[in-house]
């Protein structure tokens, strides 16, 4: 827990982390716990999604807080590929109680460089009209990539991981255009939930970590996850829809 606060406020801090998995106050650093209890406060503050792009080093921070929804993944993820936009990090931490928040980080650039203030401005935008309903994410991407072509070298696996106690989608693919968007798409097809991920880019290949709540927010047992493995891999090479 962080140092120096007042006791008020870790008190708060502490509640404020019973909402999320076991794993999380024991492996997420006090300043993230921190930053999202602050980003919660703004949320409640303003009553819609915060959505905040700021220059961080070379690149860009996306922070992103709401409550989580299958379709949050999609359409955030969706804006990032209509914008054209590299996704190089990931971090993403859900509440498994209510009011079940998600705090989405995502570092992203243009070209390899920090979006301009315009892009900025523009991509937060799509991202809360894609939320009202107003930004057609689909359509928009439509014009740029074939929805309907499946990605190559598809390979998924459905566990229960045993630190974190959550059930987990392992997904890995050739990097392409459209790849974390059709992913996300799939994810929201299935009607699931993710509490938490962890991303890696390495020669050409992506591996994402996805771990999960059911429909209706339910833990997921082990017969039905590979189940949603195998229909997530289907969904993903183009051989369901």
């Amino acid at each position: 827990m962080a140092p120096g606060l007042k006791s008020s406020t870790l008190e708060l801090l502490k509640r404020f982390n019973r909402a999320f998995p076991q794993f999380y106050e024991q492996f997420v650093s006090s300043d993230i716990q921190l930053q999202n209890l602050k980003l919660a406060y703004k949320l409640y503050k303003s009553k819609q999604a915060v959505i905040e792009l700021k220059p961080e080093s070379s690149k860009s921070a996306l922070h992103f807080t709401y409550r989580n929804q299958s379709f949050l993944l999609s359409d955030i993820f969706g804006v990032l590929a209509a914008y054209g936009l590299t996704i190089h990090s990931l971090s993403l931490y859900g509440q498994i109680y209510p009011p079940m928040l998600v705090f989405i980080k995502l570092v992203i650039s243009r070209g390899g460089k920090a979006l301009t203030q315009k892009t900025s401005e523009n991509v937060c935008r799509a991202i809360r009209e894609s939320l009202a309903g107003h930004f057609e994410v689909e359509e928009m991407l439509a014009v740029e990539f074939n929805l309907d072509s499946g990605l190559e070298e598809v390979a998924t696996e459905f566990y229960v991981d045993p630190v974190f106690h959550l059930p987990a989608l392992l997904i890995e693919a050739d990097n392409q255009p459209g790849l974390f968007y059709k992913v996300m798409y799939a994810i929201w097809q299935e009607d699931l939930l993710v509490v938490n991920a962890n991303l890696l880019v390495w020669r050409g290949r992506t591996r994402l970590i996805l771990y999960l709540l059911g429909p209706n927010e339910s833990l997921i047992p082990e017969y039905l996850g590979h189940k949603i493995a195998e229909g997530v891999r289907q969904r993903l090479m183009g051989e369901r829809y």
